[in-house]
């Protein structure tokens, strides 16, 4: 049970679920008792990705369960609908293009930008989207940044020190070709800054999130000097990022520029484990969940205490965390639609968060992918893995969703 001064309450599944129809609710249930069996979606992520690949017949039926739950749609205009509806109940959006890494060429990553360009320009236009979402591996080529990444982490100094030197170490080609990236990415910013949409720059793997946070924190400089344009996605469950996250914060300080941070705990959990076991490195992730809470936490509360200087996305599935950021602004008379303040949840999950946070009057915001079931599909998977992996977080879903049904039959 929630503490009864709270401004919000996370229980309220009216609130929650009032944007679904009974039909919807029920479909959400069965899909969330599906993804509450391991076996099952260890086969299914195994399988679905596979099937696709080979263009067997399974697009409708992703299309009509794990896809319909997660994703916007699979254009930008199915996308709008779902906006505008998300809007009706004051919840803003956070629009991602679903496009990952891979190895395409310049023709397909300046098709990327393009449409992130595309995606900023329609979210102008609609007073519920203050944000878009890119992944640098959306319009660069992964090895390109592992070998800067693995070469940043020979050399010595601050991290743009390090990603200056190394760059100047790379090939005639390799040089043009970053340069190609980093343009992409300032054309980006560019475009955000001039239409006052911000953009959040996706966390990727270790070994290579380097180069995007050395990237990240120079676009930082450049763009958010009066106010949060571009901002850098923190993952806590890796043992140093709280120290990065204050390294960013003495950075940001000396230059003269508002750190915009997204935190969150993590994505990549078990593939970060086992490549570490496989390659005889020390695991970069923290030891134990609870450590993992703790980290996360003390990072919420660092950037609440410095609003003057950092912008905060808490984006967290969490609803200790997010009660106790809430609690924050409310014991110290600070509006729980702080402008420095934002809170987000994944579209088709935590709707008691988002919808009871909304209620309260906090600004907060579903993430909503969209893109080709092709394209989204490294996404789903994420999700159908999470869901299990998590422990407890499937059946929190499920009993809300059982209740909010039961309280509809009265």
């Amino acid at each position: 049970m929630q503490d009864k001064s709270a401004p919000v309450s996370f229980d309220n599944t009216e609130f929650a679920f009032k944007y679904k129809t009974d039909k919807e609710l029920r479909k959400a249930r069965l899909l969330f008792a599906l993804m509450g069996q391991p076996a099952l979606v260890q086969v299914g992520t195994r399988l679905t990705p596979w099937a696709i690949k080979n263009k067997l017949p399974i697009k409708g039926m992703v299309r009509n369960t794990i896809f319909k739950q997660f994703v916007g749609g699979e254009t930008l205009e199915e996308t709008a609908k779902v906006a505008q509806k998300l809007g009706q109940y004051n919840v803003k959006v956070i629009l991602d293009y679903g496009v990952e890494g891979g190895e395409d060429g310049d023709r397909e990553y300046d098709h990327a930008a393009d449409e992130f360009i595309k995606v900023i320009d329609y979210a102008a236009t609609q007073p519920n989207i203050p944000f878009m979402s890119v992944k640098v591996t959306g319009f660069s080529r992964f090895s390109l940044l592992e070998k800067i990444d693995r070469e940043m982490n020979r050399a010595t100094g601050t991290l743009i020190k390090r990603y200056l030197y190394v760059l100047e170490q790379l090939n005639k080609e390799e040089k043009e070709e970053w340069h190609r990236v980093r343009l992409r990415l300032l054309r980006i910013c560019e475009r955000a800054a001039e239409k006052n949409v911000g953009v959040l720059i996706d966390a990727e793997e270790t070994w290579i999130q380097d180069p995007v946070d050395a990237l990240t924190i120079l676009m930082s400089d450049s763009f958010n000097k009066t106010k949060a344009v571009i901002y850098n996605t923190v993952q806590l469950y890796r043992h140093d990022r709280l120290q990065f996250l204050k390294d960013c914060y003495e950075a940001a300080a000396e230059r003269g520029f508002i750190l915009a941070v997204k935190l969150v705990r993590g994505a990549y959990m078990e593939k970060e484990r086992a490549r570490a076991q496989a390659q005889g490195y020390p695991s970069p992730i923290q030891p134990d969940k609870q450590t993992t809470d703790k980290d996360y936490d003390t990072g919420i509360r660092f950037c609440l205490e410095r609003l003057d200087r950092i912008a905060l996305i808490v984006a967290s599935h969490n609803e200790k965390s997010n009660l106790e950021a809430v609690m924050f602004l409310y014991k110290n008379n600070l509006p729980l639609n702080h402008p420095h303040v934002h809170f987000s949840q994944l579209y088709g999950m935590s709707d008691n968060i988002t919808f009871n946070l909304a209620t309260a009057g906090c600004s907060v915001s579903k993430y909503l992918p969209f893109g080709p079931i092709d394209d989204v599909v490294p996404y789903l998977m994420r999700r159908a893995q999470e869901n299990t992996s998590v422990k407890g977080q499937t059946g929190r879903e499920l009993g809300l969703i059982q209740t909010e049904l039961k309280r509809r039959r009265g």
